[in-house]
């Protein structure tokens, strides 16, 4: 009895191990297989180098927070950090919140329905249970991470709720700072769960960017990749959380938006909203691409369009790549209306991380734009944005 006791411990103690072995170690060998980066030699110049340090850069969006990493440590993993941010020079950063990912996903259709990559994840990660079963816990525990970190490192990262939060982050780097200022955004209108009342607790919680959709259509309306096509645009619900937003002053992204909402959106009174990571259709034909027209309709609102790093976006992921498609936007859409919309560790390849972004700033430097030009996209033209319209 005591030998069959035994073996039946020993063989409980391995499949513990084991337990712990895979919970602990395939998040991350998930990540890498997703968030990878491409090496292509790129030299800076001194004077290109000199040029990136004095800059004040921001970007529209990135998916850190979906991973399982404290932002404090510098990790050989997946895209951005603190310690690589701090490298590349990078002021504001906009961290969103992603909480569901269809089975099978892809640029063109995604049912709403498909089994959902997001719940495996959190399970994997060790999320609380809360985040298994609700997309709203998913988004909330994403962003308490986020506002932990910053609690605990006050002099290294920022959450902006108000366009004082950004002046003082901003004053702080003018004197020598290296503080990161963060914007806590929502991918996806779904992490409301068709509940109004969901929108008070991510603004609570510190939101202040949401985008309407992601890859499938949702409660909202409809997606560029979801099973309505093109002429699915808002829903009912959709407008009041558009007007909702409106009021409290809250950013609305327009980055996975199906051709009707964006039209929808547009036509919505005191709407002003933008389009945090894409490419310019006319230069990288893909279906990740909204139309020339409807982006030059989204600046006419006033509205801000960020351009994307990966391949899907700009058909070309090298340095020389992602400026040419900085440069074709800047033609397309006006030198005051680009700005970088990186989707670092958005399970995407690019061909820098953040903390060699100095390569884009060279690529762009070699590509004619002027530094007055370079100076705006890189984040001049975001930060003039965000101080006419976060809330105060």
């Amino acid at each position: 009895m005591r030998i069959w006791q035994w073996a039946l411990g020993g063989a409980g103690v391995l499949v513990a191990a084991g337990a712990v072995g895979f919970f602990v170690l395939a998040p991350g060998i998930v990540e890498r297989g997703m968030n990878r980066t491409l090496s292509f030699p790129w030299e800076v110049t001194p004077e290109g180098q000199a040029f990136h340090d004095g800059l004040t850069i921001g970007d529209w969006h990135s998916d850190t927070l979906l991973w399982d990493r404290d932002l404090r440590q510098r990790w050989d993993r997946g895209h951005m950090d603190l310690p690589r941010l701090r490298e590349g020079n990078v002021a504001v950063q906009v961290f969103t919140t992603v909480t569901k990912s269809p089975r099978g996903l892809n640029y063109e259709t995604n049912a709403a329905d498909a089994p959902d990559d997001i719940t495996l994840l959190m399970i994997g990660e060790l999320r609380p249970i809360r985040t298994w079963f609700s997309l709203t816990e998913r988004a909330l525990d994403q962003a308490a991470r986020l506002t932990a970190t910053a609690a605990a490192a006050p002099d290294e990262l920022k959450v902006i709720r108000t366009g004082a939060d950004l002046a003082q982050v901003l004053a702080e780097r003018e004197a020598g700072s290296k503080i990161v200022g963060a914007i806590l955004g929502a991918e996806g209108g779904h992490a409301l769960e068709g509940d109004l009342a969901n929108l008070d607790r991510l603004w609570d919680s510190g939101f202040r960017l949401m985008g309407l959709t992601h890859f499938f259509d949702n409660e909202l309306g409809g997606s560029l990749h979801g099973e309505g096509g093109a002429n699915a645009g808002l829903t009912p619900f959709g407008r009041e959380v558009v007007a909702d937003m409106v009021a409290r002053g809250m950013i609305i992204d327009l980055a996975h938006a199906s051709p009707q909402m964006v039209r929808d959106v547009l036509a919505i009174e005191g709407t002003r909203p933008i389009v945090s990571h894409t490419g310019i259709r006319s230069h990288c034909e893909t279906p990740r691409n909204l139309e020339d027209d409807l982006l030059r309709a989204v600046v006419a609102k006033g509205g801000i369009v960020g351009i994307g790093f990966w391949d899907e976006a700009t058909c070309d992921a090298t340095p020389a790549g992602v400026a040419f498609a900085i440069f074709t936007a800047v033609e397309e859409l006006g030198e005051d209306n680009v700005a970088l919309g990186s989707d670092f560790d958005g399970a995407v390849r690019t061909g820098f991380d953040v903390s060699r972004l100095a390569v884009l700033t060279q690529a762009l430097l070699d590509s004619g734009l002027s530094h007055r030009i370079i100076a705006k996209v890189m984040g001049g033209n975001m930060m003039r944005w965000l101080a006419e319209n976060l809330p105060n």
